[in-house]
């Protein structure tokens, strides 16, 4: 089932509003990233967008084999962080520039006539619910680690994040007005997702690191499971057939807390690695004139 959307065009609709300006700038949003979260968060968020059909089975369905992660995993790592890089702490014309190299890499992802939905790689609609993933995973990783932000600077922060949906095709306008409008949003739009067998077992090996060498399965392949799991709101992870219980619940709490005491006592720059590392990347490639994606 497709999501429902807030109405843009309805002017009585505040959901409908076009979000305040923010006075935060990429170094200000910088102070508030932990670059460990990219790697903790990665799967579940991928499980998050995914589970809404038309995304998923984009990716199922998608004929650009260098972008698929159990073909290239690194490659498409580095894809994915470096999108989250530019479009956070990015300068515009570097959000244009990788706007235009994900375009190259989005237009076949279309649906065909054989496909059980339609999608297209374009649709800002379906860019609003893989924003709404990132900008939910950023902030549940930040509240775990750190605790909520103080209301005002939340209220910034989740303003400036409508640029993980407008660094792509996103309208402005399609973002929540607000936090509380986002909470409604995320509230209606999760409870409708759902995971068939086939993207299922995707994700399971995913999880289990699958595409990976066998030494880094055999070393990684649990904790990440247990990540995963801890990480999935409660309805995804009954659509995962996941089991999680009050002591691994106790556990994972544990393992967050020891987590940010480490990153709380790291310089911002180390903090940041390595969606930093990634930006830097993204710049050399643009003066060199490589690809970006």
């Amino acid at each position: 089932m497709t999501a429902p959307l807030y109405a843009a065009n309805d002017p009585n609709s505040s959901r409908s509003a076009r979000p305040a300006t923010t006075t935060l700038t990429p170094d200000d949003v910088g102070q508030y990233l932990d670059g460990v979260t990219a790697f903790l968060g990665g799967t579940a968020n991928v499980i998050v967008q995914l589970s809404l059909r038309p995304v998923g089975r984009g990716v199922l369905e998608s004929t650009v084999d260098s972008g698929k992660v159990t073909l290239h995993p690194i490659k498409r790592l580095r894809t994915t962080l470096s999108y989250i890089a530019v479009a956070l702490l990015g300068t515009e014309d570097e959000r244009v520039a990788y706007r235009e190299a994900v375009n190259v890499s989005h237009r076949p992802v279309r649906s065909g006539p054989d496909s059980p939905v339609k999608y297209n790689a374009f649709d800002p609609t379906l860019q609003l619910w893989v924003a709404a993933c990132l900008y939910w995973g950023i902030d549940d990783l930040y509240t775990r680690m750190h605790g909520p932000m103080d209301a005002d600077l939340a209220d910034d922060y989740y303003r400036y994040c409508a640029r993980l949906g407008t660094t792509l095709q996103m309208r402005p306008e399609l973002w929540p007005a607000d936090r509380a409008a986002f909470q409604q949003y995320w509230d209606e739009n999760l409870a409708l997702r759902s995971i068939e067998p086939a993207l299922r077992d995707y994700f399971n090996d995913l999880i289990d690191l699958k595409m990976m060498p066998k030494p880094i399965q055999f070393t990684f392949a649990r904790l990440q499971r247990f990540t995963v799991t801890g990480l999935l709101p409660q309805h995804l992870r009954d659509e995962m057939q996941l089991t999680w219980t009050d002591n691994d619940q106790r556990r994972f709490d544990r393992m967050m807390r020891g987590i940010a005491a480490v990153t709380n006592r790291m310089p911002k720059q180390a903090r940041m690695f390595p969606l930093n590392a990634y930006l830097f990347d993204l710049r050399r490639r643009m003066r060199l004139g490589k690809p970006l994606v």
